[in-house]
């Protein structure tokens, strides 16, 4: 009897905890995911109280379910729109978390060393226009690599995503044939190519597909062991993504109140053109009292000691003076 006691108190106790905690969902951009679970995991470490249930679905579907507020915060690559923050049913911030960038990654027969890109070459490839890895346009800029005379499988993504917004607003800027046929945005109309879902899923068929190109957020490219190439920057200088050519494609950016802006194809020797911010989505005011003060000070702690991690998982923290913009408008978050 004693014993049954002993054991009906111990399992009261360990379910303490568990009836005290608070579960946050989120959804949305699977370019951040990495860091993401990296931080959801630690602050829980920090907090067993908190558990946080991330979906990584795509920045489209982040978007439209903290529109519909069906989830306690979204995660998008690209901001939202005007019309997108209207038809929230609370003030939407964008909280900026971490700088990556966005590779061209390839599979192609007999190269295994980094191929340089122009922005034309890349332009011509999406459009379908560059269909034969031996095209002049990317020989040319490539001399001395002996590329096969074989098709080129485009690859991209299937969902409404954040990294594809990241790839055609730099296509966007650095041509205008993509600008007035195809445009920027999370769901473009592919001129040419197959589907793949999430960074996981173009990732996946690049990795399978000999002859096949796709971007990806760097992470992807280096934890699938799939080769990338350098880019053409403003400057006229080819550049392999890196944190520091991240660092200093954020450092040009003129940062607008409410986080929302482009650094593709951002001046500087050594910038990396394809480069982003990516942001949470954080309803100003939650649902629940309770769930608005735990946003408030896990966003307090992402921006401190979160920004320690970003750097093990190929991402550039945010610059300092945007880190304390952050820390301001943070305050907010109820």
């Amino acid at each position: 009897m004693i014993r049954k006691i002993a054991l009906l108190l111990a399992g009261l106790m360990l379910a303490l905890p568990l009836m005290g905690q608070t579960t946050l969902n989120g959804a949305g951009a699977s370019f951040p995911n990495p860091i993401y679970s990296k931080w959801f995991s630690e602050y829980n470490k920090l907090h067993s109280d908190v558990q946080v249930n991330y979906q990584s679905l795509g920045s489209g579907a982040g978007i439209r379910q903290v529109i519909s507020g069906t989830v306690d915060f979204g995660a998008s690559d690209g901001p939202m729109t005007d019309e997108q923050l209207k038809e929230a049913k609370a003030r939407i911030l964008h909280i900026p978390t971490v700088l990556g960038a966005v590779v061209p990654a390839y599979n192609v027969p007999g190269i295994s060393g980094e191929v340089k890109f122009t922005p034309e070459a890349l332009a011509g490839i999406f459009l379908g226009k560059i269909s034969k890895w031996n095209d002049p346009a990317i020989t040319q800029p490539n001399p001395g690599v002996k590329f096969p005379d074989q098709s080129i499988i485009v690859v991209h993504r299937s969902d409404g995503s954040g990294t594809t917004y990241i790839f055609t607003d730099y296509l966007s800027k650095v041509s205008k044939e993509w600008e007035s046929t195809v445009g920027k945005g999370a769901s473009p109309k592919w001129p040419v190519g197959l589907g793949g879902k999430g960074n996981e899923g173009v990732a996946g068929q690049v990795r399978q597909l000999q002859g096949s190109i796709g971007y990806v957020e760097l992470i992807y490219a280096v934890e699938n062991k799939i080769t990338f190439g350098s880019v053409k920057n403003a400057a006229g200088n080819f550049v392999k993504a890196s944190l520091e050519g991240v660092t200093e494609a954020a450092a040009s950016a003129k940062m607008p109140a409410d986080f929302r802006v482009s650094i593709t194809n951002a001046p500087g020797k050594t910038a990396y053109p394809i480069s982003s911010f990516t942001w949470l989505l954080i309803p100003e005011q939650s649902k629940d009292a309770k769930k608005g003060k735990i946003l408030n000070e896990f966003l307090n702690w992402m921006v401190t000691d979160g920004q320690k991690m970003t750097a093990q998982l190929s991402y550039a923290p945010l610059p300092q003076n945007v880190a304390e913009q952050v820390k301001v408008a943070i305050k907010q978050v109820h």
